[in-house]
């Protein structure tokens, strides 16, 4: 698994791409290092690009990672608004924006790129037709 984070051109959100499989202790890492970035320089707004990259840990792993490593590791800023962009027909997400969202973590799944900005940049999720 290989990762980059940045922050985006006009400095509204936290770019983190990820190529390759995604597990819960690689997320962590992941997630610890672009939230430091974003307390840094005051960005709330998170952009994870996983369309190259698939979610292989088990239900368990996923429910641990919202319930107990998003919501209790100091460093996770559990106010942040998170647009994650995946492959259409990859579910592998599924389950971990499930569970994530009913930990009360502010995370969208979104096939398209200019919707996910969208949404980090109003809060607004695209209206389905």
């Amino acid at each position: 698994m290989d990762y980059t984070i940045s922050v985006s051109g006009e400095g509204k959100y936290i770019l983190l791409k990820v190529k390759g499989d995604i597990t819960r202790q690689s997320a962590m890492e992941m997630n610890l290092e672009a939230h430091a970035l974003g307390r840094k320089l005051g960005i709330r707004n998170y952009l994870v690009d996983v369309t190259e990259s698939r979610n292989v840990d088990s239900v368990v792993e996923n429910y641990e990672f919202a319930y107990v490593d998003m919501r209790k590791m100091e460093g996770i800023d559990r106010l942040a608004r998170v647009a994650t962009v995946v492959s259409p027909g990859d579910h592998s997400h599924d389950f971990m924006k499930i569970v994530a969202s009913n930990a009360g973590l502010n995370v969208n799944l979104f096939t398209d790129l200019e919707e996910a900005k969208q949404f980090l940049l109003t809060g607004q999720l695209p209206k389905q037709s």
